[in-house]
């Protein structure tokens, strides 16, 4: 009997290997589409994948993170197309996903987001929103560091509002630029807790330290 009771137990523990190893690997290949994604619909179809993994995943915080993470980066597209009207539909769906999110973990990554997500829905008119969500985005800013002063996202953000901030509002191309600097160092001695923790941006901060100050 304690024979057979060892083989199911075996058998039992190969199964839950597997599905975590097929969970691993089908996050892994999401993520990685996420640099290739261009489009509102290409980062919408891929917050679809992420959802279905989210619903079937539901203890596990990522999923909902990079649905979230994913609808951010479509608002974000939407505000370099000057499509500001459609930056409340995502990141509504952003908050919806994180505060799912947040029912799991807490950590500097998801405020980073939430921070992320405030600062859209503050671009969509920015002088009557600065007060509120503007405000909202800072208080995700400031418990983020607070978490992980050390983060390498949160560096790089923090030099894209310096960056794209006007002088007359206290921001400063150069400044950004120092701080995007700083931002890489950060990511070149950064490690993710795992595989699918977070690890985007560092393509960013080279990317703007390539151009010249205009």
């Amino acid at each position: 009997m304690k024979k057979y009771l060892l083989s199911f137990a075996l058998i039992l523990s190969s199964l839950t290997v597997f599905a975590q190893t097929a969970y691993e690997k089908v996050m892994t290949e999401k993520i990685a589409k996420l640099e290739a994604c261009k489009s509102p619909e290409d980062f919408q179809t891929l917050a679809n994948d992420f959802q279905r993994i989210a619903e079937k995943e539901k203890d596990k915080w990522q999923p909902f993170y990079y649905a979230a993470f994913s609808f951010i980066q479509k608002g974000r597209v939407q505000m370099r197309e000057n499509k500001t009207q459609d930056l409340d539909a995502s990141a509504d769906q952003a908050l919806k996903y994180l505060a799912l999110t947040e029912s799991i973990a807490d950590n500097a990554e998801i405020r980073l987001l939430k921070k992320m997500a405030f600062s859209l829905k503050m671009m969509v008119n920015p002088a009557q929103r600065y007060m509120t969500d503007g405000a909202k985005a800072a208080t995700e800013m400031t418990a983020a560091e607070k978490l992980e002063p050390d983060n390498p996202r949160i560096a790089l953000i923090k030099a894209e509002d310096m960056y794209f901030t006007p002088e007359q509002y206290g921001g400063s191309k150069t400044k950004g630029l120092e701080m995007f600097k700083l931002a890489l160092e950060k990511f070149n001695s950064y490690k993710p807790k795992t595989a699918l923790d977070p690890n985007w941006g560092k393509a960013e901060a080279e990317y703007f330290i390539s151009q010249p100050v205009k």
